[in-house]
This record gives C-alpha cells, sequence and structure tokens, in this order.
C-alpha cells in the first residue's frame, strides 16, 4: 500500500478503538438497564454494531501488520508498476482516462485509483508508454487501450 493509504487506515483505526469502540459499549450498558434483553432492540442493534466494530478493527490490524508500504514516489521509469498514475487512451473511442494503481484498501474509482487487483491494473502492470492492452470488462466486453503516459507521484 502507498504511505497515505496507510495512515488512511491507521486514523480509521484509531478512530474505531479510540471513539466507536467506547460509544457502543456505554449504548450496551443503557440499553441493559431496560431490563428483559431478549426484546430489548436497543441492546441487539447495539451487540450487533459492536460485533461489526471488532470485525473491522481485526481486519484493519491484519491488514496494516502485513502491508508492504511502498512509495511511489521513490520509483521511476516508463515500466507500470504498483504505484503509477496511468492515462490510456480507448483505442474505439479515443476517450482518455487517468488512473492510480494502488492497493485493495485504498481503490476508490470515483477518485481515480484501482486496485492492483482489478482486471485493467493486471493488465497494465509490466507494460510501458505506448504499449496496447485488452482487457475483458466484468460484463464480458472487451476493451483496448494504448498507454499515453506513465508517472510516479
Amino acid at each position: 500500500m502507498t504511505p497515505a493509504g496507510q495512515e488512511r487506515l491507521r486514523e480509521e483505526l484509531r478512530q474505531l478503538k479510540d471513539v466507536e469502540r467506547p460509544k457502543v459499549s456505554a449504548e450496551i450498558g443503557t440499553a441493559r438497564e431496560h431490563g428483559d434483553l431478549r426484546e430489548n432492540a436497543e441492546y441487539h442493534a447495539a451487540k450487533e454494531r459492536q460485533g461489526f466494530i471488532e470485525g473491522r478493527i481485526k481486519e484493519l490490524e491484519g491488514a496494516l501488520s502485513r502491508a508492504e508500504v511502498i512509495d511511489p514516489a521513490t520509483l521511476e521509469g516508463p515500466v507500470i508498476r504498483f504505484g503509477a498514475t496511468v492515462t490510456l487512451a480507448n483505442v474505439d473511442t479515443e476517450e482518455t482516462v487517468t488512473y492510480r494503481i494502488v492497493g485493495p484498501y485504498e481503490a476508490d474509482l470515483q477518485k481515480g485509483s484501482i486496485s492492483i487487483t482489478a482486471p485493467l491494473a493486471r493488465a497494465l502492470i509490466g507494460r510501458e508508454l505506448g504499449d496496447q492492452i485488452t482487457v475483458k470488462t466484468p460484463g464480458g466486453d472487451k476493451r483496448e487501450y494504448e498507454v499515453l503516459e506513465v508517472a510516479y507521484k
């Protein structure tokens, strides 16, 4: 993952541990005071939320402990690798798009970042400026792209 992605995960983990976990614990305590737990919707909702929070904490701790942090700013060259920002032209429509290849926890298509596990990213890894690639989309269509620019920021 990138340093920025690592920082975002650490911040989410801190928020869950320091804010959300104590808050839901207090909610469970308040709900217990209302009597019979079998028919207490507040209690069951709070316990469900607590399970979600604890699961997410374990997931984030695991991801951070296994993460290899790569700073794209230290990379250069024409070959596409993790962290590259790649500008592509659709060969058929001549429409251009720019994506940054990041780890799965950082991917956000709305912000122009795709996971290294995505079909497009997998097809791009190892390619160079000027190469053409064909990618099979999840819908079954095939799209052809030309690599216009490779940058490491």
